[in-house]
């Protein structure tokens, strides 16, 4: 079995739309939360999301190519094209078929799909594009990226609600661990800040509403957290075979060494209480990784900000690490990009291992009333220096699917 690492890195986000302004933002604690711009929030319940600013397609595609792309296929494309460049990898020098992609969303080309149908509904089905059914279709993000550079390797998909892409990170790491190939472009996009998206969360209740501040409401793990914030964005890691990338002298940001995935079994959307799912998807990361619980410094938390999931997850944590749970610091990127669905797990995880690289953990924001229920050290509102050897990103979804992924900081 072969030693992966990550040596290029893209992401957009609503606190940044490069690598240094996102890793800058998280380190100061800036909130992307705002009132929605995306469409007229008047009648909805909640009004707030963390929506990607000033991201402009054409300055990474031509306007045709944008044209034929969802947002969250521009935002693979856009993401896919920065973690290359930032790679230095050259594909002109490698086997097309040892090169890879996996990116996931966990809900696609939404924004098409609504805007076809109000043209099905007002011109009749001969108007609708023939663009609808490739631009909306979730596989086109992997597909375009693979187009764009030649890649004829494995070329997959995953749909995994909120654990998508730490699911894609996982399953192309061990694409390459197994010899599949020797270089995967892997991680999520998501551009779900849409009237119907958004209406069917609301509906769900499980949105933030706390409208007149929304640069607050995103608030894990925070005693008065009333719900999830939307985000948007994406991001994509360049996984690589260690021999691979010494052979070319390529930067590396950190090594990935474990990934453990599980299901609760339990119900549509609510995590099983007892944590068990979680405490699992952990525990078979770390074993995945051969080291010990005793290992891990740090935990980057699913932490959505809503009342179940923050207080189960707290749960899991305690679950595995037993009193050790108090001595590991534990944040979540959430709490400033927001939740970005399919794309929660990249983002994090390029958080992860920024944390890694820079030995600080960023912190969480909004924290300012304790919970009984959610009583670990959740760095509050500002960084942390710290050395950080071992961390875990937890991703945990709707239908019950969980994935923990464990990086190293690489030697």
């Amino acid at each position: 079995m072969r030693r992966v690492v990550i040596t290029g890195i893209g992401v957009v986000s609503a606190i940044g739309n490069t690598l240094e302004e996102y890793y800058d933002s998280l380190i100061r604690g800036v909130s992307g939360g705002g009132i929605i711009t995306h469409f007229d929030p008047t009648d909805f319940p909640s009004k707030v999301a963390c929506e990607v600013k000033g991201f402009d397609p054409l300055n990474y595609l031509e306007p045709k190519e944008a044209k034929r792309m969802d947002r969250f296929v521009q935002f693979a494309m856009a993401t896919s094209m920065m973690a290359v460049e930032d790679s230095g990898i050259d594909f002109e020098k490698y086997d097309p078929y040892r090169v890879g992609v996996l990116i996931g969303s966990g809900i696609g080309g939404i924004a098409t799909l609504e805007k076809e149908h109000s043209v099905l509904l007002k011109s009749g089905p001969r108007r609708v594009s023939p663009l609808l059914i490739p631009m909306m279709i979730i596989n086109m993000a992997s597909g375009q990226v693979a187009m764009k550079f030649g890649i004829k390797g494995p070329n997959k998909t995953v749909v995994t609600a909120c654990a998508t892409s730490a699911h894609a990170i996982g399953d192309a790491f061990r694409i390459v661990k197994s010899g599949e190939a020797d270089v995967m472009i892997a991680g999520g996009s998501e551009a779900a800040i849409t009237p119907v998206g958004h209406a069917g969360f609301c509906s769900m209740k499980a949105l933030s509403t706390r409208n007149d501040e929304p640069e607050k409401a995103s608030r894990p793990f925070d005693a008065e957290r009333d719900g999830f914030v939307t985000g948007e964005g994406g991001g994509v890691f360049i996984l690589e075979d260690l021999e691979s990338a010494k052979k070319r002298d390529a930067k590396i940001y950190a090594e990935i060494i474990g990934y453990g995935a599980t299901a609760d079994a339990y119900h549509l959307t609510a995590p099983d209480p007892d944590g068990m799912g979680a405490t699992k998807a952990m525990e078979f990361a770390i074993r995945d990784a051969g080291i010990s619980t005793d290992d891990i410094d740090y935990i980057n938390a699913h932490g959505t900000s809503t009342k179940l999931n923050d207080a189960v997850e707290t749960k899991a944590i305690k679950n595995l690490f037993g009193e050790r749970a108090y001595k590991i610091v534990v944040s979540s990127t959430k709490s400033m990009v927001g939740h970005l669905l399919g794309a929660a797990g990249i983002v994090e995880s390029i958080a992860t291992v920024m944390c890694i690289r820079n030995n600080v953990v960023h912190p969480t924001i909004n924290y300012e009333y304790k919970d009984p229920e959610c009583d670990l050290d959740y760095v509050p509102n500002e960084a942390r220096e710290m050395n950080i050897n071992y961390a875990i990103s937890n991703s945990f979804a709707f239908g019950g699917q969980n994935a923990s992924l464990v990086f190293k900081k690489f030697e």
